[in-house]
This record gives C-alpha cells, sequence and structure tokens, in this order.
C-alpha cells in the first residue's frame, strides 16, 4: 500500500475570523505539507478543486497550485482530487491541456483525478435549475473518454455531443513522454466503485467511512476491474481511500490534538456541502453540528476504525488495516484544524516510522502501469 496527502484549503470561520491573513496563511501551509510529505516519502498529493464552498474548501484554482508545487518538489507525484471536467464548469478541451501541462512541469509525475462537483449547492452554481444532481453524470459519460484521444491523436478527430462540441485541432501540448497521465475517478457512493473499475479508472476512495466498509466495496471494485474496457490508454486498477492522521510521540498527546482540532466542525461541513453522498445514520442537518470531540469520543472513533491517531507504532498497525482491507494507497487529509506544527509532525513522524514498514517499492504503482502502456 502506498501513501499519500490529501489538501483542500480549510479555513474555518474561528480561524478567518482571528486572523485576516487566514486564508492565505492556510493555502501556504498546505503547501509546506505537500513539500515536506515529498522529502517524508509519501508517493502523491491530492489537490481539491472547490467553488463557493466557503470554510470548508477555498482551493479553487488547484491548476494553479498544482504548478507551484511542480517546481517545488522532486519525487511525489500530484494529482487533480479533482478536476472538474463538466463542461459548464470547465471545457473539457482546456481540461485536457492543464493536465498535458502539468506532466511537463512535474516531468511525468500528474495523476488525472476527475469527478462531478461536490454537491449541490457547487453545482447548481455552474448549471442552475437542475432538479436531478445524477443529470451531472451523462456530461461526464459523455467526456471522460474523449480525454486520451485529445492527448494521443496528432490532430484530435473533434466531438460533436450533447453537451459541447469541437471541431479538428491539434490540442497541445501532448503529455510527457509516450503514454498520458494515470486517469482516477472520485467515488462519491459504493456503487461508483464498480463503475470506475469497469472504465478502467483508478478511485479516489472519499466516501469511505471506516475499515470495515473497504472491504466489499474494494472486492466490488476488483472484480469489475477483472474485465475493464478501458477508456484510457490503460487500466489503472487503483483504489485510494482517504482517512484522517493524527501522529505524536506518545498516545495521550495525539488524542490531545485530536479534541483540540476543531474536527467535528470540519465533519460537519463535509455532510452540509457534500449532500450527495451517502449520509451516515445520526449526522445533523447543518448549520446544527456534530458533538465537539472528547477523548471519550476520540478513542471511540480510533476502535471504531473511523480515524488514525496514535503514537507511531499505533499508526503503523492502523494504516496496517487499511493494507489488509486491500487499499492501494492511504491518502491524509490535512490539515485538519490543527496547528501547523502539530501537522509536520504528524508527517514526519508517518514517513520515518509508518511508511517504510509498509511501503517498500521505491516506484510508484501508476509509473509502472504508465511505462508499460508507453
Amino acid at each position: 500500500m502506498e501513501f499519500g496527502l490529501f489538501v483542500q484549503g480549510y479555513v474555518p470561520a474561528a480561524r478567518a475570523k482571528a486572523d485576516p491573513e487566514a486564508e492565505h496563511k492556510a493555502l501556504i501551509e498546505e503547501t509546506e505539507y505537500v513539500i515536506q510529505a515529498d522529502k517524508s516519502g509519501f508517493k502523491y498529493a491530492w489537490a481539491s478543486e472547490h467553488h463557493f464552498l466557503e470554510e470548508y474548501s477555498h482551493l479553487s484554482a488547484n491548476d494553479v497550485y498544482l504548478g507551484y508545487l511542480a517546481h517545488a518538489t522532486e519525487r511525489i507525484h500530484l494529482g487533480s482530487g479533482i478536476f472538474n471536467p463538466l463542461a459548464p464548469v470547465n471545457h473539457p478541451v482546456k481540461v485536457a491541456e492543464k493536465v498535458a501541462m502539468l506532466d511537463h512541469l512535474s516531468e511525468g509525475r500528474f495523476e488525472f483525478g476527475t469527478g462531478r462537483g461536490a454537491g449541490s449547492h457547487e453545482i447548481l452554481g455552474f448549471m442552475p435549475g437542475i432538479t436531478d444532481m445524477n443529470h451531472t453524470k451523462e456530461l461526464w459519460e459523455e467526456t471522460i473518454a474523449e480525454f486520451p484521444r485529445m492527448w494521443l491523436q496528432d490532430e484530435y478527430a473533434g466531438f460533436q455531443g450533447k453537451h459541447w462540441s469541437l471541431p479538428p485541432r491539434k490540442i497541445l501540448p501532448k503529455p510527457y513522454g509516450g503514454a498520458h497521465p494515470a486517469m482516477w475517478y472520485a467515488a462519491g457512493s459504493p456503487s461508483s466503485y464498480a463503475m470506475a473499475g469497469k472504465k478502467g479508472l483508478g478511485v479516489l476512495g472519499f466516501s469511505v467511512q471506516k475499515v470495515s466498509d473497504m472491504e466489499w466495496v474494494v472486492e466490488s471494485y476488483k472484480n469489475a476491474v477483472k474485465d475493464a474496457e478501458p477508456v484510457g490508454a490503460f487500466v489503472n486498477d487503483n483504489v485510494m481511500v482517504t482517512s484522517t492522521a493524527i501522529c505524536a510521540e506518545t498516545h495521550a498527546k495525539a488524542v490531545e490534538i485530536a479534541v483540540g482540532g476543531g474536527l467535528n466542525y470540519l465533519q460537519s461541513l463535509l455532510f452540509r456541502y457534500h449532500d450527495t453522498f451517502p449520509r451516515p445514520e445520526g449526522i445533523p442537518e447543518w448549520p446544527q453540528l456534530l458533538p465537539e470531540y472528547t477523548e471519550e469520543i476520540v478513542e471511540l472513533l480510533i476502535a471504531e476504525e473511523l480515524m488514525i491517531c496514535g503514537d507511531p507504532g499505533e499508526v503503523l498497525e492502523q494504516c496496517r488495516r487499511w493494507d489488509r482491507a486491500g487499499a492501494d494507497q492511504l491518502s491524509f487529509g490535512l490539515p485538519i484544524g490543527i496547528s501547523p506544527e502539530d501537522t509536520m509532525t504528524t508527517i514526519r513522524l508517518i514517513g520515518e516510522h509508518v511508511i517504510p514498514e509498509i511501503d517498500t517499492d521505491p516506484v510508484h504503482r501508476t509509473s509502472r502501469m504508465r511505462a508499460a502502456a508507453g
């Protein structure tokens, strides 16, 4: 199992109220987290694309953000988590151009993740008036297979669809090297895993709640990907899942950080905006919040495998559970409302004590697949 980091520009209201430069500092701090993750042996960093999601995510222009990180890092793969390829949001040709440009700037380290938007608040900003959020599936389905054609055809043959069109044109630049970046899909529900597998796409599993939820979901994906009809030049047989992670020198310190991290507020915002995700029982409707975390709640979340938290040995064993469940990549959502110093400690300790015990392959999984296709 490989390891990644997920950043999104989280700027809670309490931080913004206390510091007029909170937004700026949050975005700059997160670049520093990715740079440290690169040094600490993490293989992937994912940057969100969200629009209008106040507090939850201020990282909207992630192509610009990833361009900076391409220069600031050396080995870590940089992924769009996601680029939204729906024509009313981003014209597909411009998405293809951004992907290829970032692939050059990173010298083949780019990972192309796509999705359909976070929920109704985001989607209705670009497509006002639609009543069925599943409408975005039609737009995504129409578009996703066109990207490899834009990259690999000398002159793209053009496209005439229901939602967008383009006459024959040369789409430039072409990706770096002989093949295109690995392609991923952000799964908002368990049924999306099998769909992605059939198309030969890796899954960005932002919706998995706990390890026991993972086993049957990954099985459905692995069964589907065996008979994939890939939309790209190769099958990206890959399941990434995300989890909160706090690692400190002692268990007590890690729990203390979690209690003071405002995790309940971040989780409440997640379900405020991701209203197309399955809503677990007991999650209140916004503006009601989940209860503030206590030591007892944090210990329960750890026991229920809903949070990775503890000293390095404990975090190692908690990560092994995801490995045994079949995850190909475990990506940690950071920051989570805790201090930059504590976040950096988490990254360093995981790099020193966890990653070397689980990820012993120096080569990125997607690099092997891409090289075989090239």
